[in-house]
């Protein structure tokens, strides 16, 4: 082996590597952006849940309860509530993560040891049921109790702990992890395969040298975007059909919202890929490189949209970060549909912002796009 020769290829591929932009974002940008993403933005450990508390009892014993509750830093109240239904329905619309229900005769019942405080969860987060057991442990100052006598209004639930505090769990109580995961499923194909293939698309037509062939064509930019968006659209389409029978075929997956509203969010969602794969590959100036490109979409989607990690317990600027991903509010949608049996247009933050995002994304690729050849 001649080292000389060895050597000549070596400075050549580093020389390689220092003209490739994509390259040396890479080997850099990934690595830093996993540091950031799982030493800064994921957090187990939650904090600060959205909650609501009826105290029906408005007495100093059931005042200083709920104080004791909010010192524990668990929870944050952000919503009004005066009676458990109103509890529910806030659970529901996923305007709250957690409910606390103090009964009118609060008092009477920590006297008699039966179940006074009631804490209703979002079942459809594994991890915030967890966290909101923490709750539980808070002392109630009454001796253990020696009845567990039920609160009403436990609808598709069943309670966490017994005693003066019980954990309802409403949407998932067994706490199955499919019928949390799968929902979130559906995001995570169509973003990791709808971004790739119109990221790719345009690039593919340089490379191959059909461009000059849509140049001679009359077709404007904005009809040859779309035309190569439909087809990838369909097969979206399809994606999200096939997870939903698998899911409620092999996991029992419950759609307890309309359906309608499910393929809803999934076209707004596979739009929005499509827009930001089609901005990509104006950019790209291969199809390696346009494939490299995804990574840096689809690494912070997956980390930051809730579906791995809890969304509560980000910082506020990774928060702020993931609203800025359309998988984020997907999740939301298909969650509150599909677990929650919250109607679309009562998720409409989310639905707004999806919207925005495609006209933004489809506006700049359209902008960018030129039928010539670069």
């Amino acid at each position: 082996m001649n080292g000389r020769r060895l050597l000549a290829v070596l400075v050549k591929e580093f020389r390689q590597m220092r003209r490739d932009r994509m390259t040396l974002a890479m080997i850099v940008g990934i690595p830093l952006m996993q540091l950031l993403l799982f030493g800064y933005a994921i957090n187990l450990n939650l904090r600060h849940l959205p909650a609501a508390i009826a105290d029906q009892s408005h007495t100093s014993a059931s005042r200083q309860q709920v104080m004791d509750m909010l010192a524990t830093g668990v929870i944050e109240p952000v919503a009004q509530a005066s009676t458990p239904e109103q509890l529910v329905e806030l659970l529901r619309r996923g305007e709250i993560s957690v409910g606390v229900f103090l009964p009118y005769d609060y008092e009477r019942r920590l006297a008699l040891g039966q179940e006074a405080i009631q804490i209703m969860v979002d079942g459809s987060d594994t991890v915030v049921q967890s966290a909101a057991a923490q709750l539980a442990q808070v002392p109630v100052g009454a001796p253990p109790p020696e009845n567990n006598t039920r609160l009403p209004n436990r609808q598709s639930s069943v309670p966490l702990a017994s005693g003066p505090v019980s954990i309802v769990s409403f949407y998932n109580p067994q706490r199955v992890s499919a019928i949390n995961i799968v929902p979130g499923l559906i995001g995570i194909i169509l973003t990791m395969t709808m971004v790739m293939f119109t990221a790719v698309a345009i690039v593919r037509e340089r490379e191959r040298g059909n461009m000059e062939l849509l140049i001679a064509t009359p077709v404007r930019s904005s009809e040859l975007m779309i035309g190569k968006i439909l087809p990838y659209g369909l097969i979206g389409l399809i994606q999200t059909s096939l997870i939903l029978l698998l899911g409620k075929w092999v996991f029992e997956v419950p759609i307890r919202g309309s359906l309608m509203d499910v393929y809803i969010a999934a076209v707004l969602l596979i739009l929005a890929n499509l827009a930001m794969g089609l901005l990509i590959s104006t950019r790209a100036q291969s199809q390696f490189q346009a494939m490299q490109m995804t990574l840096f979409v689809f690494l912070p989607s997956i980390l930051l949209s809730g579906f791995m990690f809890p969304f509560d317990g980000m910082p506020k600027a990774a928060q702020w970060l993931a609203e800025l991903l359309p998988l984020t509010h997907f999740i939301r949608l298909v969650r509150g549909v599909m677990l929650r049996g919250a109607d679309i247009i009562e998720l409409w933050p989310d639905l707004l912002a999806l919207l925005v995002f495609i006209l933004v994304m489809m506006t700049l690729a359209i902008t960018r796009f030129r039928k010539r050849l670069d």
